[in-house]
């Protein structure tokens, strides 16, 4: 007779245990899920489409990733253009697909690095450019119109976008073959990131020029990446990401529209940019019920008739927020887990996070390693054989749903108070944030939510070699602007500024002027001061 295995190890599970969990979010989460817990009329094919068919609940591409894997685009950037240069031509000899440059603090905000606000930020958290000099430097070696480009700069996008197609030119790139998208997402810097410079309805006006100008002369380029991944960084729910980053493209359409130009002309170059956060099945159900509410406002309230238009595309990134300096090796298997979330969920690139990132920008081991995470899961899953794969599942289809419900109901309350920026000004988004952060952060401190190395299971762990940059990025970029200063045409530049603010201050579209200051070598700080002349700054003021 064979004997019974006894495991020496007993494990008690309470029943509350299992029946009091909910999603990261807050959302309850029941026992089981069945066929009840949907719609009796619920079918998967007409309510979500099939994959590449309308309304896309199931992904943009009827082959999923047969035909095409997602583009594995590391955000990379740090120190001086030269020093990001060297790490892009070892990420793209590794196996990298499409470039993301992560720029300073100093150039988010629009000031050159030896401007004394810049002091102690010089290429700390990304790369400092200042003029069409560093972008050259930054992509040297690097055809701009051979490689998707994407680009986070929001406050000062359309100088920064200026000077990277006044290099590809110089590249002698055609404006019309280059690919890539610049983030200008600047309602989200009023919501999230607080990266923002002029008031709301200028910086909407900046981003209308820039959707207007790409439409015309830049047709394979994206002008705008909606991003909800700062909304959820700054502790936002899977939902308030997803109702707030839809209502921000709404609103730059509806911008776009009274600009005059017609919704299938601009709409497909409009991309999103999602978070990848930790709840798996509530990460995967939030990218479908995107593209389903993506369609359905575009067909039914700015009436697209283009596929294109109504088909959601999305960039992903690894929960920065998740990781943690606690015991930073988990911090790997955390971003496998989401990157998988985001590849199941049918995202058109990704990034993924390294694990010393909650200690300093990424060393090029982690890098490395990070990017291939997403080789691992494209060459080895087994995961990309079939789209939407698990597409009909009760538990995701009920998340689904809800999602979707749930957005519909913040885009009314949206609606009625005029709209994103209006929302904004009154600040409705930030306070849902602000107290959906607060909330998580309490379930943290009192148990309810594990986080691994934090408040469960902690203990000291040897701490990986970390990436320090110190202050010779402020003195090689100061003496590189000295150098420019002292040899472009002093009266040109000027004479382009004098431009900028005269376009700026008439209403007409500034591109072509800040092309202009661009190609006469005006600085970033230089161009960004003659705006803020004309356009004003902004002061977010509390609001209870």
């Amino acid at each position: 007779m064979a004997r019974r295995f006894r495991s020496p190890y007993r494990f008690r599970i309470r029943l509350n245990q299992v029946l009091d969990w909910t999603t990261i979010s807050g959302v309850p989460v029941q026992p089981v899920y069945t066929a009840a817990d949907l719609p009796p009329d619920f079918d998967l094919d007409r309510d979500l489409g099939r994959p590449g068919e309308a309304p896309y609940g199931r992904g943009i591409h009827a082959s999923g990733y047969h035909g095409k894997l997602w583009t594995m685009r590391q955000f990379s950037g740090f120190a001086t253009a030269q020093e990001t240069n060297e790490r892009y031509h070892w990420l793209l000899s590794q196996g990298q697909n499409g470039l993301s440059v992560a720029f300073d603090l100093p150039t988010l905000m629009g000031y050159d690095s030896d401007d004394p606000l810049a002091a102690g930020e010089v290429g700390k958290c990304g790369v400092a450019v200042d003029s069409v000099e560093d972008v050259e430097a930054l992509f040297h070696g690097i055809r701009l119109d051979h490689v998707s480009t994407s680009m986070t700069i929001n406050g000062p996008a359309a100088a920064i976008w200026a000077m990277f197609l006044v290099a590809a030119e110089r590249q002698g790139a055609d404006w019309k073959s280059l690919r890539g998208t610049l983030q200008n997402d600047i309602l989200k810097e009023y919501i999230a990131q607080k990266e923002y410079i002029f008031p709301p309805a200028p910086a909407m006006r900046l981003v209308t020029d820039t959707i207007e100008f790409a439409t015309r002369e830049t047709p394979r380029f994206n002008p705008v990446s909606v991003s909800g991944y700062h909304i959820r960084e700054a502790g936002s729910t899977a939902l308030q990401e997803l109702a707030f980053t839809l209502r921000d493209g709404m609103e730059y359409v509806e911008w776009a529209l009274r600009r005059g130009l017609d919704v299938d002309a601009f709409a497909p170059r409009l991309s999103f940019f999602f978070n990848a956060h930790s709840d798996f099945f509530e990460e995967i159900a939030k990218y479908r019920a995107a593209r389903l509410l993506w369609h359905r406002v575009m067909t039914e309230r700015y009436g697209a008739r283009q596929a294109r238009s109504t088909a959601l595309r999305f960039h992903a990134q690894t929960a920065g927020v998740s990781l943690t300096a606690q015991q930073p090796y988990n911090n790997v298997a955390r971003v496998a887990w989401q990157a998988l979330a985001a590849v199941l969920g049918g995202c058109q690139s990704l990034h993924t996070n390294a694990l010393d990132e909650a200690l300093a920008l990424p060393t090029a081991a982690a890098a490395t390693l990070a990017l291939r995470t997403q080789q691992v899961i494209a060459h080895e899953s087994g995961v990309t054989g079939t789209p939407d794969p698990l597409g009909g599942a009760f538990f995701l289809e009920k998340l689904t749903r809800d999602l979707q419900d749930g957005a519909e109901e913040y885009f009314r309350r949206l609606d009625a108070m005029g709209g994103m920026v209006a929302a904004v000004e009154q600040g409705f988004p930030q306070r849902e944030i602000a107290d959906a952060s607060y909330r998580y952060q309490q379930a943290l401190e009192r148990g309810e939510k594990r986080v691994v190395g934090v408040n469960a299971f902690a203990g000291e762990e040897a701490a990986p070699s970390i990436l320090y940059i110190g202050d010779q990025a402020a003195a090689h970029q100061g003496a590189k602007l000295e150098r420019l200063r002292a040899r472009r045409a002093a009266a040109a530049a000027a004479a382009s500024l004098d431009r900028l603010r005269r376009d700026a201050g008439t209403g007409a579209n500034v591109m072509p002027a800040l092309l202009a200051c661009a190609r006469s070598w005006c600085t970033l700080g230089e161009i960004c001061a003659a705006l803020r002349d004309v356009l004003g700054t902004y002061t977010e003021t509390a609001v209870a």
